[in-house]
């Protein structure tokens, strides 16, 4: 939740709407931001269990073989 409100307030400083002499740093900024926690949450939300299931169907079948 708090990765998804942070993507909201920094989506208008992304997008280019501010019109100050320093926006190009600023859009920069806020683009990687937002780059790195989609990228987070998805690897933490989605990849890591992936790979958990992965692994402990792996050692699970290691370990009926061995039986």
């Amino acid at each position: 939740m708090t990765a998804l409100a942070t993507v909201g307030a920094l989506l208008p400083l992304a997008l280019g709407f501010e019109s100050t002499s320093g926006s190009l740093i600023s859009k920069g900024l806020g683009v990687t931001v937002i780059g790195g926690l989609i990228s987070s949450t998805l690897l933490t939300l989605v990849i890591v269990p992936i790979v958990y299931e992965f692994l402990s169907k792996f050692r699970r079948k290691r370990t009926v073989e061995e039986d």
